[in-house]
């Protein structure tokens, strides 16, 4: 369904408050760089709802079927790239507060005062931000195969850039879909392989749904903007699950390991042989630390 919040078109998914008398604890899941609410694992999802919760989420700005933002134009990647290496400030058509901003509207647009707020790789620095800007608002935070975004982090393996930051061989749906195997492939868990046929057929169905790349290049921007954060999070104190694959070729570990140090309280999980997607093994080992800690952060407050 399409709701309007923070003044734009935002497209939400919501399993609903329940029948009960006691409405659901809500959990809000915010997905990564140009991926949609449909890469949420169905398994996962249901996973959360079984534990008792409303799962709630959302199209970012400018990718699957929420609000584009073609107006701003297409950024430099190259020369931000440089200004970003050099330290000098980078203006992005819109910052991670922006999309924040939405996160906490649809909140407000489904009447959800409260919730658990999870995010998977940007979508975790989008949930940092959400926590930074509306603490009171946030049972728990979860920041999974994200990053603090300091700048002496370690980066990705050179050859992982090399695919993120190449083209499809052309805009047919089969040149788009051979080129986000070949990421997939890349940044995937060496220890939870996923078949070939289901990766391809994952791909064409979000392919088919939105196909949007000037927008994920936005949003890199508002990644690459967004220098403060890592020094802000001192102040954070919302209970923080941090969980992070120890194969992850695109965020290393290390990225994990600097968010959760930098959190007061957080805990870090570690998975062995993830990598920087969600296979099926991958979700059953993130849900055994996950539900709990949601369920502890729900018994505190």
């Amino acid at each position: 369904m399409k709701l309007r919040a923070n003044g734009i078109d935002i497209e939400v998914e919501d399993s609903g408050p329940g029948s009960g008398a006691q409405p659901r604890p809500a959990v809000l899941l915010i997905m990564g760089l140009g991926m949609q609410l449909v890469a949420w694992p169905p398994a996962m999802v249901q996973a959360l709802i079984d534990a008792g919760y409303r799962v709630i989420r959302l199209d970012n700005r400018d990718i699957g079927l929420s609000q584009k933002f073609d107006h701003l134009g297409q950024p430099n990647l190259v020369w931000a790239s440089i200004r970003y290496k050099l330290g000098l400030a980078v203006k992005a058509p819109y910052a991670l507060h922006d999309m924040a901003a939405d996160a906490l509207a649809v909140l407000d647009a489904l009447g959800v005062q409260k919730a658990h707020v999870v995010g998977v790789s940007m979508g975790g620095m989008i949930a940092q931000r959400v926590a930074l800007a509306a603490p009171e608002r946030v049972l728990s935070l979860t920041s999974i195969m994200s990053s603090s975004g300091a700048r002496d982090l370690p980066q990705a393996a050179p050859h992982v850039m090399r695919v993120l930051l190449s083209r499809p061989a052309g805009k047919d749906l089969p040149s788009v879909t051979d080129h986000y195997v070949r990421l997939f492939k890349a940044i995937g868990s060496p220890g939870f392989p996923v078949d070939d046929a289901e990766l391809r057929e994952h791909i064409t169905a979000a392919a088919r749904r939105s196909f949007h790349p000037a927008g994920v290049l936005r949003q890199m921007m508002a990644i690459v903007a967004d220098h403060r954060r890592a020094s802000e999070l001192a102040g954070l104190r919302v209970p923080t699950l941090v969980v992070h694959g120890k194969a992850d070729p695109l965020v290393p570990f290390a990225c994990g390991e600097d968010t959760a140090r930098r959190i007061r309280g957080a805990r870090l999980v570690g998975i062995e042989g993830m990598g920087h997607d969600l296979p099926k093994g991958v979700v059953d080992r993130l849900l055994e630390p996950l539900i709990p800690h949601l369920k502890a952060a729900e018994a505190a407050s």
